[in-house]
Parts: C-alpha cells; sequence; structure tokens
C-alpha cells in the first residue's frame, strides 16, 4: 500500500528503515514463482518508492545466503558469484540491486545483509521462533522433541558432503539484531550501497544438527531420510570478515550446542509458541 506507507513516513519523519518482509519459503517458491515475485520484487518497488518521495535516507534490508546458489568457494565470500537456485534467492538478489540502483539514481543508502540459517531465541526473555508452517530445521527438530513430530525429514542424504546431508551455517539471532544496529550506526557515517554476509564461517551438517539436538534435549530424536527438496545447495557457509572489519561486529553465540540451547528454552516452555503466550 505505497500511499499508506507514505502517509506513515511522512507523518513520522521517518528517516531510516529496516525492511525484513518477505516470503521465504525456498520450496514454495520453486512451486509458485510468480508469487515471490509479486510480493518481494513488485511490493518492494513500490515501498521503495514511497520511501524514496518521503524523505528516507537510509535503509537495511534483509538479505540471503541464498542469492549464492551453489557455491564453488567455502567460505563464501561478499564477491562470489550469485546465481540462485530457486526463486526466492532470485527475488532477494534483485532486490539487493534495486537497491544499489536506488543509491545511483536517488542517494538512498542501503546495506543488504545476507542471512545464513538464522537460529535460537532471546535467552533472557519469552521472545522465540515461531512459524506457521514451520520449514526451519532446528524447531522442526526441537518439535520431535517435543513429541509434536514423530520424525524429522532429512531432505537428501546424498550431497557431496561429509555425510551426505546438506551443510548449513547457523547464527544466532542475537547477533543478528547486533549486525542491524551496526549497519544503522554505518550508514549514518558513509553513503553506500553495500552488501554483508552474516554468518559464523563454520558449517554443521543436518544430521550434526540433529545430534546436538539430541545432546541439548536429551531426546533420541527420531530422523526419517526422505529425497532431496527441489533448490536446495548443498553448502551455504559464510566468509563474515567484512562485517567483522567495517561493521565491527562480533557475534557472541559462536556454537551450535548454546544456539539450540536457547532455542530449546523456548521451546520448553512454549510448546506451542505463541499461541501459549495468547492463552494467558
Amino acid at each position: 500500500d505505497q500511499e499508506r506507507v507514505a502517509e506513515v513516513i511522512e507523518k513520522h519523519g521517518v528517516e531510516e528503515v529496516i525492511h525484513f518482509a518477505a516470503y521465504s519459503l525456498v520450496g514454495e517458491s520453486v512451486q509458485n514463482p510468480l508469487k515471490y515475485y509479486d510480493n518481494n520484487v513488485s511490493a518492494t518497488a513500490q515501498f521503495l518508492s514511497a520511501c524514496t518521495q518521503n524523505g528516507v535516507k537510509r535503509i537495511v534490508f534483509s538479505s540471503t545466503a541464498a542469492t549464492y546458489g551453489e557455491p564453488t568457494q567455502i567460505p563464501i565470500p561478499e564477491d562470489h558469484a550469485t546465481i540462485p537456485t530457486n526463486p526466492y534467492g532470485e527475488t532477494k538478489r534483485a532486490i539487493e540491486r534495486m537497491l544499489y540502483w536506488c543509491h545511483e539514481a536517488y542517494g538512498l543508502s542501503s546495506i543488504s545483509l545476507r542471512y545464513f540459517n538464522a537460529a535460537g531465541a532471546h535467552p533472557e526473555l519469552e521472545i522465540g521462533e515461531d512459524h506457521d508452517p514451520e520449514s526451519h530445521l532446528i524447531p522442526i527438530v526441537l518439535q520431535a522433541a517435543l513429541g509434536q513430530r514423530d520424525a524429522v525429514q532429512v531432505f537428501g542424504d546424498d550431497y557431496q558432503t561429509p555425510d551426505g546431508t546438506c551443510i548449513r551455517d547457523y547464527i544466532h539471532v542475537m547477533d543478528l539484531a547486533s549486525a542491524h544496529r551496526l549497519a544503522i550506526l554505518r550508514l549514518r557515517q558513509h553513503d553506500v550501497a553495500e552488501v554483508y554476509n552474516l554468518g559464523h564461517g563454520k558449517g554443521f551438517s543436518v544430521k550434526e544438527v540433529i545430534d546436538v539436538a539430541r545432546r541439548v534435549t536429551g531426546v533420541d530424536i527420531k530422523a526419517e531420510i526422505g529425497p532431496r527438496r527441489a533448490g536446495d545447495p548443498a553448502q551455504l557457509v559464510a566468509s563474515s570478515d567484512k562485517a567483522r572489519s567495517l561493521l565491527a561486529w562480533q557475534p557472541q553465540y559462536d556454537d551450535l550446542d548454546t544456539i539450540i540451547a536457547t532455542a530449546w528454552k523456548w521451546y520448553s516452555q512454549h510448546p506451542h509458541g505463541y499461541a501459549d503466550k495468547m492463552s494467558k
């Protein structure tokens, strides 16, 4: 709603925006690409029109490691070729380029943050991960630990990885949050259009995640091997040297046990997610 966005920006004198909104299911994007182009790309173009016409000066954008596709270099640097293997990654890459050209044409400064696999929960407050439908590996594994699923479905065990399952770089949500704050601070000091990876530089396979979850929860979580899921690269592991250098970003939750433990604390107290909070 471009007019409504423009009204809000003007009313509150908005100068900085953090753009989180998108459809983000890889499998669904393969099955229904036009849905993703319409919401992620077309709606963002409308949104940016409202921003550039009403005084917004800086924007931080939630991008994704899916922009890289099947990497030829691990860990992946920001200047790696971007050849997405699914429409979700393709739409995020299109928005990155849109932001670049908005900087060239309108002077809109931007930083696109390519998340690797966001995970975990706030360690103190009652804030955690709750999707419907759930598609992220760690919540699915913990739902199995709670008995809400019979087993974890593993999408393929024939990838060119040590145990045959996909490898991903998991980054705690609190470390992601700190990167957004630092990105805003950088934009206040520099007129740029930049891209940064956010990950730890260490990958864990699906089987390794399940094993760590078994150890953290004390539950013998059952796993079942199924066919590959369309659009899934074998490995996605970040080089985050650029963020550490230029943003002065220092991740605090740097091991998988801790990341899963914070998520398990959330799910243990809220086995039905925010539905539990609403019922109290």
